[in-house]
């Protein structure tokens, strides 16, 4: 374990180090800003250093193999719906827990109180963990994953063309947003196991591409939610 803490430290300070080079270069150079603002800015830069490390090897030791398990696992139970079921509760349940889900909600919430930014994080989360288990399902019966983001893609389009203005960007960034460091292990993780014990698939081939499929949900609920407000 002390292994992976040193090994994921090196790769977040390689990570943070150019922002926090950056910010003091600005600091000393142009932006001047007060001296307590710039030491809060440094001790949050440190804890931020030490929560993504922890993150990081939490990930490596629990959930990547937590994951793989439950994806190689549900096959066996041969019940499609359950397999599906799952995965839309997986997603579901990292999805509402992703970092950067709940940043765009604090974002929201300041520009149009509180309830809108916890129905925008429902909101991500169920066309996440929707789209999520049409992936799964797609993974067992071998369906094309080329077939399904082009349709997809295609009907975004057709929804950005005629939805508001206002609610375009913020689906788009809804849809971004899900790629996070919670959900995206968690997913990947789950699809390579399972491709792994069924015949005919690669693990390669066929255990990824399910978190970009995943990522398309929101976009088209937010998309949908937007044309059904009056």
């Amino acid at each position: 374990m002390w292994i992976s803490l040193r090994g994921r430290l090196v790769d977040v300070l390689k990570a943070v180090a150019p922002l926090v080079g950056m910010i003091c270069v600005l600091q000393v150079a142009i932006v001047q800003a007060p001296t307590h603002l710039f030491l809060q800015f440094l001790a949050g830069s440190a804890l931020t250093v030490v929560g993504m490390m922890l993150l990081f090897v939490g990930i490596d030791l629990g959930i990547l193999p937590m994951g793989r398990f439950v994806g190689a696992e549900m096959p066996k139970k041969g019940s499609i719906g359950l397999v599906a079921a799952v995965t839309f509760a997986l997603a579901f349940a990292t999805t509402v827990a992703e970092p950067d889900v709940l940043v765009l909600a604090s974002q929201i919430e300041a520009l149009a109180g509180a309830s809108s930014g916890g129905a925008a994080v429902m909101l991500i989360a169920f066309g996440v963990a929707l789209f999520a288990a049409m992936a799964i399902v797609r993974t067992i019966f071998g369906w094309s994953m080329r077939g399904m983001l082009a349709a997809a893609y295609g009907f975004v389009i057709a929804l950005s063309l005629v939805s508001p203005e206002a609610i375009v960007p913020l689906a788009f960034d809804a849809g971004s947003v899900t790629t996070g460091v919670l959900s995206a292990p968690v997913l990947i993780a789950l699809a390579v196991g399972m491709s792994s014990v069924l015949a005919g698939r690669s693990a390669v081939s066929d255990g990824f591409g399910l978190l970009g499929f995943a990522s398309i949900g929101p976009i088209i609920v937010v998309l949908l939610m937007g044309l059904a407000r009056p």
